[in-house]
């Protein structure tokens, strides 16, 4: 799992905010590009850094900050050379990954840095808020009563410094939809500084209930938009349960036939676990009979972050136990021609006739595979697991697929 954010040592800082870098390797980078670029090294690169190097950096037009990564003893051998340096930042090797593009927030007043862009990846999402109105069993980013305007600020200044051939990026939150008029304004501030960008928004869908808030953002017009919406039950009680919200279902349900009234794209999400299996069928089959329209359905494994690990005992379920009915599941969706998925899911405990179906859909940073899995021959066509679902709880039944061997399920 990668580290994306967390404590560092700042020297010499001249700022005291807050602010957005993007980060070079490039230590001659033009002076013009240097005001909001940080110059990162690395390793055996700090091994090179002499009175030389940092006279030279002194009279010239400095960086924005300058990333020294590296172990703590080659980080103690640059602390004299780098001495009267402004706008130093030591950060441990957790951050070795970093490279040319990245984009980071530096807090030098916390002494903290967190990796909001990373270029070469295709998992980069915005958290536009932390505050949420519902409060599922299995929320991975259990939610806060806090003002957190600054991150929609902050979302904005984002926008314009992502590169414009980035492929895909995601809102998230929280629920971005409480951001209001904001949120539909932030939408079309993607669609102007990243015309070419698919952008997917993961949201509860309630706030469409008002047919004139899926209208406004109906024009925006967004050419590549799919919001991401949960149904965890086809019957209401239970979707309820699940996220703690009494009417939740109803306005969720009428958020997405607003949305599809008016055009815009829509992904049912389910989770799968001990509280949605029972009914996981039943829900597919509503989705059928009275949502055929949306444009995808994704059946979900489980991230044990958040209040799963809380909940782990009410919500766990092995793969291996359902992988019969996550197949029935599937055959009710393809059956009534829908397009559907199932993500976060391992090859080896599935059924064969979901095999077809499986996407690879965790986030790079957080994927990780057992130490059985090296062996497997299908490894690079299975999602893994979540670092999580690792250090914590996954199934047993995990075998890796092995050269000329037979339909070992």
């Amino acid at each position: 799992m990668l580290k994306l954010r967390g404590k560092v040592q700042a020297r010499d800082t001249n700022k005291s905010q807050s602010h957005l870098v993007h980060v070079t390797r490039n230590v001659h980078l033009p002076a013009v590009m240097r005001r909001n670029t940080a110059l990162f090294l690395k390793g055996a690169e700090l091994s090179l850094l002499n009175d030389e190097w940092a006279a030279s950096l002194r009279n010239a037009t400095p960086f924005a900050g300058l990333l020294l990564c590296g172990s703590d003893e080659e980080l103690t051998v640059t602390e004299q050379v780098i001495s009267g340096l402004p706008d130093v930042y030591l950060l441990p090797e957790e951050y070795f990954y970093l490279e040319d593009g990245d984009i980071v927030r530096l807090s030098p007043k916390g002494e903290r840095i967190s990796i909001l862009f990373r270029k070469n990846s295709p998992s980069n999402s915005i958290m536009l808020t932390e505050r949420c109105n519902n409060f599922c069993l299995m929320c991975s980013q259990p939610p806060k009563r806090t003002n957190d305007d600054w991150l929609l600020d902050e979302a904005y200044d984002l926008l314009r410094m992502i590169p414009q051939n980035t492929t895909n990026i995601g809102f998230t939150g929280g629920e971005p939809t409480l951001c209001g008029k904001r949120f539909i304004e932030l939408v079309e501030a993607a669609r102007l500084n990243l015309p070419d960008t698919a952008l997917d928004v993961l949201t509860n869908g309630r706030a469409f209930k008002n047919g004139a808030f899926a209208a406004q953002l109906a024009r925006v017009r967004h050419p590549n938009l799919q919001l991401g919406i949960p149904l965890y039950s086809d019957d209401p009680v239970r979707h309820d349960y699940v996220v703690q919200t009494q009417g939740a279902f109803d306005e969720t349900i009428h958020g997405i036939l607003n949305l599809k009234r008016y055009g815009v794209r829509v992904e049912i999400r389910v989770v799968v676990h001990q509280q949605t299996l029972p009914r996981l069928v039943q829900t597919c089959e509503f989705i059928a009979r009275n949502l055929l329209f949306v444009d995808h359905v994704a059946l979900m494994g489980l991230e044990i972050t958040g209040f799963t690990r809380t909940n782990l005992d009410l919500l766990w379920a092995d793969p291996h136990t359902y992988r019969d009915k996550l197949s029935e599941a599937i055959e009710v969706l393809r059956t009534h021609g829908m397009h559907c998925s199932v993500y976060n899911h391992q090859l080896c405990l599935v059924n064969k006739d979901v095999e077809s179906v499986c996407r690879k859909a965790i986030s790079d940073w957080k994927n990780e595979y057992l130490p059985q899995c090296d062996g497997c021959t299908r490894k690079s066509e299975c999602g893994g697991f979540f670092s999580t679902q690792v250090l914590y709880r996954h199934s047993k039944h995990v075998q890796p697929f092995q050269i000329n061997a037979q339909n070992h399920h």
